[in-house]
């Protein structure tokens, strides 16, 4: 892994991070409530395609919420669930279940995290190109899948959320390939920045305004900075 910093605002950045592994998963009942559900994801060995809409055998129960262009693939950092693991050593489910494929991710890497990616940033990887297009708000299926009650809560309180790409170029890729940064259009809106932005109490007009007429962002995404300073102006 290669992450070098070339100026102190993340201008210009590189970034060479292998995949550590490459995730897919079937439609099954989640939790009590037995919620069709694909978040289980386990690892696929050799290459698998990346169309449009994610990978090959890749499957989501609701496509209202999940998947599409803008979520086509789910990155989560490994070193998350160490983090996790030892939060949540003490909650109900004694901190069990917090390992890889847990959050539903397709990709798993070391080394880069919400911290040091962009929205925007444009990765190749494999035969494919990728765009970083918003970071993951999830939905309360993580709150059945690890059962804590106010996990989703977690995850945004924490941060480590995860992001979604969007697909420029379709392609094979497989585990092993290397994420190389090729284009970053919006350097200083790292994915921790983007989500505080969003969901904390606190607005900030001016980065909302940013936001709402991003067009690297996810249409959703711009569609809840809008929202948020709709709930500025009414105040």
């Amino acid at each position: 892994m290669k992450l070098q910093i070339e100026s102190p605002h993340m201008e210009s950045a590189r970034i060479d991070v292998a995949i550590g592994h490459l995730l897919r998963g079937a439609i099954a009942p989640l939790g009590d409530e037995r919620l069709p559900s694909g978040i289980a994801k386990t690892p696929h060995i050799g290459p698998l395609w990346l169309g449009l809409e994610g990978l090959a055998g890749d499957e989501q129960a609701d496509r209202v919420h999940h998947g599409g262009p803008d979520k086509a693939l789910h990155h989560y950092p490994f070193e998350h669930y160490a983090a996790w693991r030892d939060e949540l050593a003490t909650a109900q489910n004694g901190g069990e279940g917090f390992e890889l494929g847990g959050f539903g991710e397709n990709l798993s890497t070391l080394g880069l995290t919400e911290n040091e990616t962009c929205i925007g940033d444009v990765f190749s990887l494999g035969e494919a190109q990728v765009q970083i297009s918003q970071g993951r708000s999830p939905c309360r299926k993580l709150n059945l899948r690890f059962g804590v009650p106010d996990m989703v809560s977690r995850v945004h309180s924490t941060g480590r959320t995860g992001w979604y790409y969007r697909v420029l170029q379709a392609g094979y890729i497989h585990a092993g390939d290397a994420l190389i940064l090729q284009e970053r259009p919006c350097p200083g809106w790292h994915i921790s920045r983007v989500q505080q932005t969003l969901f904390s109490d606190r607005i900030d007009r001016s980065a909302l305004m940013t936001l709402a007429a991003l067009p690297q962002i996810a249409s959703n995404w711009r569609t809840r900075a809008a929202n948020r300073l709709l709930e500025y102006k009414s105040c």
